[in-house]
């Protein structure tokens, strides 16, 4: 299949390359030159703009920072290049009413469109171990399934347009608070004495077990290898994390949802990003708690 990916960054340039492992014909887009070095060498084609990837191609992925870039790239790009009936596929982790617009739009230059951001971090992205949260019509989701595979270990339709993101932003919500509660009890472990690991041993086979601890511990040398263990670098950036939270309590205000941990998990990743931490795995954040 052609396909056509915008973005090629630290998600996109994984992604792109599993595409042309998985056999695809891809045609590569991003304004690093870099960025298109690394993903001619993985096997894709280099293109010379967004509009020129587009052409031709039957499916269009688009990684990109924010909205604003994803709404741009459509209507300047893909909306005047791409053929009828070519599927839109958004990787991109922005706000639901943005992507929700993205996709009635191009609805209506009859194209078929879904929200799909992903879970996983940089590491899956290479790996080709993505989890995808879709959003879009059942038929929308029979395609993008097969081409998201190629991607990823897990592939959910989450409901209908803007789903996708809706579930991302929880799901990252989830993320932070729970991660900064995983840092604020091992720094209190510390404290109070206890070994890192001992408490280690202890809670990831109690009740206090959850992701942020046993898969993605923020301490160095205590459960499995994690950002941590490379000085906090590499991982999902705090900056990134920040972003996240900040399209939550949009949403969440938006339905007038209360969030009081995930307005505090906000706050604190704010704080720790305006202190020039922002490019640290968002793990790093135990530093502000261990005093």
């Amino acid at each position: 299949m052609k396909i056509a990916i915008i973005g090629l960054g630290n998600m996109g340039g994984g992604m792109a390359a599993n595409l042309a492992k998985a056999g695809h014909d891809v045609r590569a887009f991003d304004l690093s030159e870099e960025a298109l070095a690394r993903a001619v060498e993985a096997g894709c084609q280099r293109t010379s703009s967004a509009a020129e990837a587009v052409t031709g191609a039957e499916a269009v992925v688009t990684m990109l920072p924010a909205g604003k870039h994803v709404a741009g790239v459509y209507e300047a790009d893909v909306f005047p290049n791409a053929a009828p009936g070519t599927l839109l596929l958004d990787c991109s982790t922005i706000d639901v009413a943005t992507a929700r617009a993205n996709i009635e739009a191009a609805t209506a230059k009859g194209l078929v469109a879904v929200d799909a951001p992903v879970s996983g971090g940089i590491a899956a992205a290479n790996a080709g171990t993505l989890t995808f949260m879709v959003g879009g019509t059942g038929g929308a989701f029979a395609r993008s399934e097969p081409i998201l595979g190629a991607m990823g270990k897990a592939v959910i339709h989450a409901g209908e347009a803007g789903a996708g993101q809706a579930a991302k932003i929880c799901n990252n919500m989830l993320l932070g608070a729970s991660m900064i509660a995983t840092c604020e009890s091992l720094a209190l472990a510390q404290k109070l004495g206890l070994d890192p690991q001992k408490f280690f041993d202890i809670a990831s086979v109690s009740s206090g077990q959850c992701w942020s601890l046993t898969s993605y511990a923020p301490l160095p040398g205590v459960g499995p290898t994690t950002p941590a263990d490379n000085d906090y670098q590499g991982g999902f950036a705090a900056a990134l994390m920040l972003k996240d939270l900040r399209l939550a309590m949009e949403a969440a205000a938006s339905v007038e949802a209360q969030v009081p941990m995930g307005s505090r998990a906000r706050e604190l990743y704010e704080a720790f990003v305006a202190a020039d931490e922002g490019g640290h795995d968002f793990s790093a954040i135990i530093r502000t708690l261990q005093g």
